[in-house]
């Protein structure tokens, strides 16, 4: 399944964006959100979900999108995870993410495309439609656009953390729970950027 333009046009002119985050699951660091608007006949036909695309072929269409696309970004750390849970953690990042591209731009969004099946937030006195489409990164190019704005986000937050903390080797797995990273927990112990609620360093810090 190719992303497409099809439900943005759904719309005719309202303001349509797409919203999707990057990681919830890690064991360290923040999740990211990202709200992304696209000029409906200027868009990168190459843009697919995060996922689906190598890192370097990531990168390169995330470079294209922030200087041809409006977005906003949204990070919520993981002390507030562990506060609030990674699921309000994942709304409020994307609470975030739209703030901060109304703030950029000067713009109320009238529709916001967000990947999943849950509505993260409720703002009806300013827009018209929150719109959850589950596997939407696999078929609106607003919502694959903004999960690859999030990842290559949030992995440049992560490589930034392996400076400070090289022996993790977050600069390979991001926080996620490698085998190669849960072998270094558990031999160096965790370390502030670690999700304390999370299995298995929840365990751990338990026993």
């Amino acid at each position: 399944m190719q992303p497409s333009f099809l439900i943005e046009n759904n719309f005719d002119t309202a303001l349509v964006c797409g919203i999707d985050e990057a990681g919830r699951g890690p064991l360290a660091g923040p999740v990211v959100a990202s709200c992304v608007m696209l000029e409906k006949n200027n868009f990168l036909d190459s843009v697919n979900d995060s996922k689906k695309l190598s890192k370097n072929i990531r990168k390169k269409i995330y470079n294209e999108l922030i200087k041809n696309c409006k977005f906003g970004i949204g990070v919520v750390d993981e002390k507030i995870i562990d506060e609030i849970n990674i699921l309000q953690a994942t709304k409020l990042a994307m609470l975030r993410a739209y703030q901060d591209f109304c703030k950029k731009y000067n713009l109320f969004l009238e529709i916001i495309l967000v990947d999943g099946n849950f509505k993260p937030f409720d703002l009806q006195d300013k827009i018209l439609q929150i719109q959850p489409i589950i596997k939407g990164d696999q078929i609106s190019y607003s919502i694959a656009s903004a999960s690859i704005i999030a990842k290559e986000y949030r992995d440049e937050i992560m490589l930034s953390y392996h400076q400070k903390f090289p022996i993790y080797g977050f600069d390979k797995h991001n926080g996620y729970g490698t085998k190669n990273h849960i072998e270094n927990i558990k031999k160096y112990g965790i370390c502030e950027i670690h999700r304390k609620t999370f299995e298995p360093i929840k365990t751990m810090l338990n026993n």
